[in-house]
């Protein structure tokens, strides 16, 4: 079985509001009330009602969304050690939110969460360490980090170990320890842990190499939103690898999944199978429109091929313009690519 192109770094992003949502309480007669109890303990100095204002501010709940007031009440309860409100600053300063942005105050604000255990501001601050942000890069830092969260469950944590691992980065290169760490993340329902589970047994890394279970954990993580899984499905299926048979109707429904979610490489094998009519009946109108939206996102082949249909008149008409574009657009993903 081949495996094709695919996205498999950390490329993972901070959690907003949810982050904040399972430390407080959820009915709305409670949001109405808490306002009412937590601003004149919040008023006396309480820490914990500060963070809980802040919170409420930050995200609407009980009260009007105010980014000013959300920073001034998280501001006092971290200044008294609150982890929760540590957290929110660094958030708030993450993602400029009623501060002006400063990733080396987020990482700081992160870092004092992620000492008293916040098991979130330690995955954030391995991200920052992972991409250099607001810190100096260091895989070592970020592997560190990762650790911490992970040991405490969180999932995002326990996919970025696996991804660490298997390309040994910040750690000793394992591929039984990255396959551990994906099971663990998977079994929590990360769909991307279930995608590099699937490439583990295309490629036997660290395992027998099985087709069968490739596949399986390939669905899993098309099932649940995946979209280079359904894309790697797509193209088994349309080309017929391993135990998998060609099945042009297969192929064509997992591609559409995975084009549906943005995957060019999905675009523009749609744009393939119609322009040659291998598992569905050929249309260059078709074949356009996918081969077109595969090179608005910087593809390379499917720019070329949009170029030629215009160039040709292939189910358009002929339109010189349109292929010079196409061809220029072409040859300038090429240079950015250093080909």
């Amino acid at each position: 079985m081949r495996i094709v192109k695919a996205v498999v770094s950390v490329a993972v992003l901070l959690v907003a509001s949810g982050t904040f949502a399972a430390s407080i309480p959820t009915s709305q007669a409670a949001y109405v009330a808490l306002p009412e109890i937590m601003k004149p303990l919040a008023e006396k100095g309480d820490a914990v009602a500060q963070a809980k204002l802040g919170q409420m501010y930050l995200l609407g709940t009980g009260v009007p969304q105010d980014d000013a007031q959300a920073l001034a009440w998280s501001q006092k309860a971290a200044e008294q050690g609150n982890r929760d409100a540590e957290f929110v600053l660094g958030f708030m300063y993450f993602n400029g939110r009623g501060v002006e942005r400063d990733d080396a105050l987020a990482a700081e604000w992160f870092r004092k969460a992620a000492k008293q255990g916040d098991a979130q501001a330690q995955f954030n601050l391995g991200l920052m360490y992972y991409d250099g942000r607001g810190v100096a890069a260091a895989d070592d830092s970020a592997a560190y980090w990762f650790g911490q969260a992970a040991a405490q469950d969180d999932v995002q944590a326990q996919y970025a170990m696996g991804v660490l691992c298997a390309e040994g980065r910040g750690v000793k290169q394992d591929d039984v320890a990255a396959r551990g760490w994906f099971e663990k993340a998977a079994a929590q329902g990360s769909a991307a842990a279930e995608f590099r589970l699937g490439v583990i047994y295309d490629l036997g890394r660290g395992v027998t190499q099985d087709n069968a279970q490739a596949v399986s954990w390939y669905k899993k993580a098309a099932e649940h939103g995946d979209a280079n899984a359904a894309y790697v499905l797509g193209d088994l299926y349309a080309r017929g690898q391993g135990e998998v048979k060609p099945d042009g109707k297969a192929a064509l429904s997992w591609y559409g999944n995975a084009a549906k979610q943005g995957n060019r490489d999905a675009e523009r094998s749609l744009g393939e199978m119609y322009f040659t009519g291998e598992g569905v009946p050929g249309s260059d109108q078709q074949a356009l429109q996918w081969y077109r939206r595969a090179a608005e996102q910087g593809d390379i082949e499917a720019q070329l091929n949009t170029a030629a249909i215009y160039d040709l008149g292939l189910g358009v008409a002929r339109d010189q313009r349109e292929a010079d574009f196409w061809y220029y657009r072409a040859r300038e993903s090429q240079t950015l690519a250093g080909n």
